[in-house]
């Protein structure tokens, strides 16, 4: 089972400069993240925080849905499944 990944401008440099990587044998996006430390080193810390849970500026979106409307980590994927991550932006007047 592929899982695509789209990978956002500032953590490229982790995934050699790739815009979307793919992780195979993932069923939960915990999982998923996981593999995605095995296979580019530092990715995690990025997305997750020291507890283990998605970071509060960090959203990840797994087939277009925001996960923490869905089961956060545990939310489950399937094949072909399409994961996006996206730093939150802030700021403005």
């Amino acid at each position: 089972m592929a899982v695509t990944v789209r990978i956002p401008p500032p953590l490229r440099k982790l995934t050699g400069e790739e815009d979307t990587v793919t992780a195979d044998g993932s069923k939960t996006l915990a999982q998923l993240i996981d593999a995605l430390e095995g296979m580019h080193p530092g990715l995690k810390e990025r997305i997750c925080d020291e507890t283990g849970e998605l970071r509060r500026f960090v959203n990840v979106y797994v087939d277009g849905e925001d996960v923490r409307f869905m089961s956060g980590l545990a939310t489950e994927l399937q094949a072909d499944t399409e994961v996006s991550i996206v730093p939150a932006v802030a700021g403005g007047r």
